[in-house]
This record gives C-alpha cells, sequence and structure tokens, in this order.
C-alpha cells in the first residue's frame, strides 16, 4: 500500500514564503549597513622595518608586573592579528591585563623580490633583530619568546641558535616531530615535490596555500556556512563571523627558499628530532634549549596534532619544562571564551613565576 500522501497547506506555505523573505531583507539591511571589518584591536607601536618585516609594540594597559619583555612570533603563513581578532577575542589583550609587556614581529606578505628569501634570513637577519632591539631599548639582557603555530618552530630553532638572548621559551599549538602521520598536512607534506613547486612559481601563492588547508576539513566550511544563514540578521554575529573569514583567506605568499629548506628538512626529513638541521651555517643542536619551557598544544588539533607537538619536551635540554593541555582545537587556542579566561592568565603566571 502506498502512504498517504501528505496534505499540503497552502497557508502554512504562505506564511513561510513570508518568514524568509523578511528573513533576506533584514540581512540584506544587516550586509549594507556594515562598513569596514576592523582587525587587531590593541593599539601598538611600529618600532621598525626591515624589507616587509615590522616590529611593534602594543600599547600597556595597566601596570607592568612582569619586567621581562615578551616577543610573539606568528606563522610566515598566517596573519598575526589572529592573537588580537576583537575586543572580546584577543589573547594579546588579555595577555596585556596580565601585566606583560609584548611585542610582536609581523612578516608581512613577500612579493616576488623574496624569492631567494630563506630560514638563514628569517631566523638569523629578521628575528634576531628583532629580538635585539627590544633587548637594547629595554636594558633586558635576555627576553621571554612565544611562538605559535610554524612561528613557534621558527622560535624553538632560533633560540637553540641564540640560547643566550631567550630567558623562557613558549610553544603554542607547535609542530616539532614532523614524522606523525596523524595529520592529513603531515601526510601531504611527506610525498610534495617542493623543488618544483619552488622552481615554478618563485614565490609560493597563498591561494595555493589557502586551497590545501579547506581540504583538510572540508566539510565543516560548508557547515560554518549553513549556520551563518541562520544567523543573517544579526549583525554581532554577521561581524564575528567575517573577521573570521578575512584571517582564513588573508594568507601571504611564502618565499621560495625558505619554503623549500621548511618542507624537505623538516616535513619530509625531521631534522629537529634527528638533528642535522643547518640554518646559515649554523648547527641547530636541541640540547641547547636549557631555559624554561611551556609547550602549549591543543586536544583537538587537526592542522598541528598533538604528536607532532609533544615531543619537545623529550629533546630539549632543559630541567625546567611544562606540558600544557588545551581541551580544544587549533584556533580556539586564540578565539576560544575558554582560551580568554584559562589560558592567557596560566601563560602570564607561568611567565611571572620565572621573571628572575
Amino acid at each position: 500500500m502506498m502512504p498517504p500522501a501528505r496534505f499540503f497547506d497552502p497557508q502554512a506555505a504562505v506564511k513561510e514564503t513570508w518568514a524568509l523573505s523578511r528573513k533576506l531583507v533584514n540581512a540584506y539591511e544587516t550586509l549594507n549597513g556594515l562598513g569596514q571589518i576592523e582587525v587587531g584591536a590593541t593599539p601598538k607601536e611600529l618600532l621598525f622595518e626591515c624589507d616587509t618585516i615590522k616590529l611593534y609594540h602594543y600599547q600597556h594597559e595597566g601596570r607592568i608586573t612582569c619586567k621581562v619583555p615578551v616577543l610573539l612570533a606568528y606563522a610566515l603563513v598566517n596573519r598575526p592579528y589572529m592573537l588580537d581578532l576583537q575586543p572580546d577575542r584577543s589573547f594579546v589583550r588579555h595577555l596585556l591585563q596580565q601585566g606583560l609587556d609584548l611585542y610582536v614581529i609581523d612578516w608581512g606578505y613577500p612579493t616576488k623580490a623574496d624569492k631567494y628569501r630563506s630560514l638563514d634570513d628569517y631566523l638569523n637577519l629578521y628575528l634576531n633583530d628583532g629580538v635585539d632591539f627590544i633587548r637594547q631599548s629595554t636594558n633586558h639582557d635576555r627576553v621571554n619568546l612565544m611562538g605559535i603555530c610554524q612561528g613557534g618552530t621558527l622560535s624553538t630553532i632560533y633560540t637553540a641558535i641564540f640560547p643566550e638572548k631567550i630567558k623562557n621559551l613558549i610553544t603554542i599549538v607547535t609542530p616539532i616531530d614532523f614524522s606523525t602521520n596523524d595529520g592529513l598536512l603531515f601526510r601531504w607534506s611527506k610525498n610534495m615535490n617542493a623543488d618544483a613547486l619552488v622552481d615554478a612559481y618563485g614565490v609560493i601563492p597563498g591561494d595555493f596555500l589557502n586551497a590545501g588547508y579547506m581540504m583538510l576539513r572540508p566539510f565543516m566550511k560548508l557547515s560554518k556556512y549553513i549556520d551563518i544563514l541562520e544567523a543573517m540578521e544579526d549583525r554581532e554575529k554577521i561581524e564575528n563571523f567575517l573577521r573570521m573569514e578575512q584571517w582564513l583567506m588573508d594568507t601571504p605568499a611564502q618565499a621560495g627558499e625558505c619554503y623549500r629548506q621548511f618542507v624537505k628538512d623538516l616535513y619530509q626529513q625531521n631534522k629537529l628530532v634527528k638533528g642535522g638541521l643547518m640554518v646559515g651555517g649554523k648547527n641547530v643542536e636541541m640540547k641547547r634549549i636549557t631555559m624554561p619551557l611551556l609547550n602549549i598544544y591543543a586536544s583537538d588539533d587537526h592542522i598541528v596534532p598533538p604528536s607532532a607537538t609533544t615531543p619537545l619536551n623529550d629533546i630539549v635540554g632543559s630541567a625546567d619544562k611544562q606540558l600544557y593541555t588545551f581541551e580544544g582545537g587549533h584556533i580556539g587556542v586564540f578565539v576560544s571564551a575558554k582560551s580568554q579566561k584559562e589560558l592567557a592568565p596560566a601563560v602570564a603566571k607561568w611567565l611571572h613565576e620565572r621573571a628572575n
């Protein structure tokens, strides 16, 4: 027997159509009323710049209680304003409120002229100049270095080269052991022909990189666009969504020679763990990292899985080393309400305890 046909209610259909039309009109009015989406909420002062690289100092919020300055180093493949997306979702602002003195290095947007910029340039020139500027201008022999994601890898390598300049090292969702197969990014990179890519492009386009990130969890992107359709009349939710989308799509190109070495020496040959990494003629020895280490990983990180992060504590020479688990994902480490409430105070407390 065939099931009975569903009764069609024309009045209900008219009501649904009217409600949808009203929602679309309200959504148009909301979008039409939006101005420029602002990111990077905390005021900061430009201290110096070299090529595309800039060093900023964040304005203090109250009294500085941790005198040793903190330099933030973000990934080359993303923009550092993720740490300061908006006032109520700002990892930077919450660190400032905890009494830290914060600086950030902005790697900028490499151009075709930067195809030969190498890992040596980024570490022994740009990052080293930033560290030295802060040391000299604040009269501190050593600074605190906080590296995030790929910026944590760069910070770790830098610290192994110049341990005398770093007082405390903090790494957040940082890839160290590239032998892991837990994440698609690590599996893909092991078979990537970096030489062919760099020889063809010179400077790797940001859109090429972004396409790869989107394929890590393709249905997540579809799901969030469906979800935002239900919130199109809410101006605050739309602005929050657009800020995040702006950051996600704002992927700088990558200097070819640096990209080549990062893929071949780290993703494919795992030289940070196995040894043998050379940067500008300097051998990177992880046992030279003897200062206090705080290594933070996210339990549900699909970009940098815990298995890539946690081995750092096993290969450094530090006696004072802590592994901190954040219950969440890669981006949630910085923008979630839990991060603002839990992680920023925990980092500040750890630094205050090691200020002397």
